[in-house]
């Protein structure tokens, strides 16, 4: 853990006059508080954690790593995870590209950009995919179409619900059109997942953009966000400067897209564990079960 060292002047008098020391007081955790970028209030970082790393003033919701949505959604020590084994290739050459998934691969411990695999939520057996925008920002390439892919069709195999957290920037532009064909290829699998009336819940976390919202994000059976998350294709300015329009100040929003019929709920991160349960509950009751 990183330390930061608080040091104080402490002034001694002398015939030479004044002797200035440096005295070492204390040592404290450098990620001892955590400030809110939107209220600005300062909180203890264990307490923020405990909130399930949402502010207790102004309800911001931080972004959570995989691992700690699925410590905050799936029952506790029944994650199994998937495919870890997948590594990213360099099929366009692109300079230094492997070489920045290695640094996220050490700082997330993932393969990829998703956590994918099989767990209970709430008793119900369920497949997760959880993306994680702090490996590259959460972009989809190849290796990240082909687990997303794999979970689906493995919740398909099962014949259980599939429920993906997405959080992405898009498709990966060091993949070029190979990071492209993921959009259709998720999409095929999902297709195929539905046929067998199986339940796929989306859940869209901040902030889900490009090829990502385009494609297997917005094709859930029910579409679900967080509060504030920022959801939509491209980018404001991109958007404005080609239908010479201003947009209002919410546009791109979860609020924003319930409003306007694009999501069916939006669920405080406190509540999304028991609310989805109740909906994959709900569903098992409907007719559908493991047998």
């Amino acid at each position: 853990m990183a330390i930061r060292n608080f040091i104080s002047l402490n002034r001694k008098k002398s015939k030479g006059g004044v002797v200035i020391e440096r005295k070492k007081e204390k040592e404290f955790p450098a990620d001892l508080m955590t400030k809110c970028p939107e209220c600005k209030k300062i909180y203890l970082t264990k307490e923020l954690d405990n909130n399930f790393k949402v502010c207790p003033n102004c309800d911001h919701h931080y972004k959570l790593t995989a691992w700690e949505r699925v410590g905050c959604f799936l029952d506790q020590g029944t994650f199994e995870s998937l495919d870890d084994h997948l590594k990213t290739s360099n099929p366009l050459n692109f300079p230094a590209y492997v070489e920045k998934v290695e640094v996220d691969v050490k700082k997330t411990g993932l393969n990829e950009a998703v956590l994918t695999g099989v767990g209970l939520l709430d008793g119900e057996q369920v497949v997760v995919a959880i993306m994680d925008s702090h490996f590259r920002m959460g972009s989809m390439g190849s290796v990240v179409g082909e687990k997303i892919t794999r979970a689906i069709e493995k919740a398909t195999e099962l014949k259980t619900p599939f429920i993906i957290f997405t959080a992405s920037g898009g498709a990966r532009m060091q993949e070029g059109v190979i990071s492209l064909m993921q959009m259709a290829k998720t999409s095929v699998a999902l297709k195929r997942h539905s046929d067998q009336g199986l339940l796929f819940i989306s859940i869209m976390t901040h902030p889900t953009t490009g090829g990502v919202s385009a494609s297997f994000a917005s094709l859930g059976d029910i579409n679900l966000a967080e509060p504030k998350a920022l959801i939509g294709f491209a980018g404001r300015r991109v958007i404005e400067q080609t239908v010479r329009e201003k947009l209002p100040d919410d546009f791109q929003t979860a609020e924003f897209l319930l409003a306007h019929g694009q999501l069916d709920a939006i669920f405080h991160r406190k509540e999304m564990k028991e609310k989805v349960a109740t909906i994959v509950k709900l569903h098992r009751k409907g007719g559908v079960s493991n047998g």
